[in-house]
């Protein structure tokens, strides 16, 4: 017999029922996107490797991450869809509509007004980091989350 996760529906209905209707702290999770190779490899697992001692500079921790909640300020660039290779800073995330706005994607409207492109954050890679005290721990924990896993299966 097959083992079933309770919690989860394989029902195609019930899964994206529960996606748009999921809470905001849920979203945000949901609005993810990856972290560029440059981010992985400037605080890559050969240049310092004790986390304590360079606490401002997150290294031995940033390259294990492969996507982060986005958040306002974060540099991204686009990787997909008709904005492809544009970049920008991130001016606002939309959790209702699932979706980001980059500072320079707009587009004009007839009557010349410009207005931002909404963007989902599964399409842009982020090539900068903003930093706080906050964002600092998030990315700690989640480090460590990924180190208790490697020494469970090692």
């Amino acid at each position: 017999m097959a083992v079933r996760t309770h919690g989860i529906a394989s029902s195609r209905s019930k899964s994206r029922k529960a996606h748009f209707q999921a809470p905001s702290s849920e979203r945000r999770v949901i609005l993810s996107a990856p972290v560029s190779k440059e981010l992985k490899e400037k605080y890559g697992d050969d240049t310092v490797a004790s986390i304590t001692q360079y606490r401002t500079i997150l290294t031995g921790v940033l390259f294990q991450i492969r996507s982060i909640p986005i958040r306002k300020d974060d540099e991204v660039v686009v990787a997909r869809g008709s904005q492809k290779g544009r970049e920008g800073k991130i001016t606002n995330v939309y959790r209702l509509k699932f979706s980001i706005f980059v500072e320079k994607i707009v587009r004009d409207k007839s009557n010349g007004q410009s207005v931002p492109i909404p963007l989902h954050p599964s399409k842009v890679v982020i090539t900068k980091l903003h930093l706080d005290k906050d964002r600092e721990q998030i990315i700690e924990r989640m480090a460590k989350g990924r180190e208790a896993v490697k020494s469970k299966s090692a």
